[in-house]
């Protein structure tokens, strides 16, 4: 997906680039407002959430953000405040294939996704992995899903497949065929293993197994 200037998509990849940079609680409710939506209600939280967490942007998601928000009444004044990097931070995460209660083939929530998304024209793979924090040591599923369409629609789909099955803060990475991975996504994707496949296999470049 190229950098797009309907502002939902910006919104979109600017959420998928803050993943791992932005706490779980946060993220996954800004995608589902993303989903529900709620641009205008997003454009006045997201900026306040980065100063508050002091995360900064680079030149390429500042152009986002601007997209992004600014049309559905964003503070321009708050995101020029915004902090520019020059680069995204390094990973506080570490990515394994299996972690507690690793999904398998009788998993719960792997057999849901499977009736749910297996033979879906618009998806790739759909795979998993567990992160765990450099910090704390806390590990997380993440699911990571590739589709060539409706990434925003999904996302929010997934999100509260996965609430419904108990898991809080939903860890989901929806990715377009056709954008360059972050580094967060890259690692996530190296680790991770397949659970089941819709009808479209636009995850072949990143190296699944």
């Amino acid at each position: 997906m190229p950098v797009s200037e309907a502002p939902e998509l910006a919104c979109f990849e600017l959420l998928l680039r803050l993943a791992g940079r932005l706490p779980d609680r946060q993220l996954w409710r800004l995608r589902d407002w993303l989903a529900s939506g709620a641009l205008p209600e997003l454009s006045q939280t997201l900026p306040l959430t980065l100063l508050r967490e002091r995360i900064g942007l680079t030149a390429g998601e500042l152009r986002l953000i601007a997209t992004a928000l600014l049309p559905h009444g964003a503070d321009a004044g708050l995101i020029s405040s915004l902090q520019e990097v020059d680069d995204v931070p390094e990973l506080n995460y570490t990515f394994t294939s299996s972690g507690p209660g690793s999904p398998s083939l009788g998993d719960p929530l792997a057999v849901l996704l499977g009736a749910v998304l297996r033979g879906r024209t618009t998806v790739g793979d759909v795979r998993t992995c567990w992160r765990r924090s450099e910090s704390d040591g806390a590990q997380k599923r993440v699911l990571l899903v590739t589709a060539s369409t409706h990434w925003i629609a999904l996302t929010g789909e997934l999100q509260r497949i996965q609430c419904a099955m108990g898991e809080h803060d939903p860890c989901v990475e929806v990715l377009p065929a056709d954008i360059e991975p972050p580094p967060y996504h890259w690692a996530a994707f190296e680790a991770s293993q397949l659970l089941c496949t819709g009808d479209v296999y636009a995850s072949s470049q990143l190296g699944h197994s």
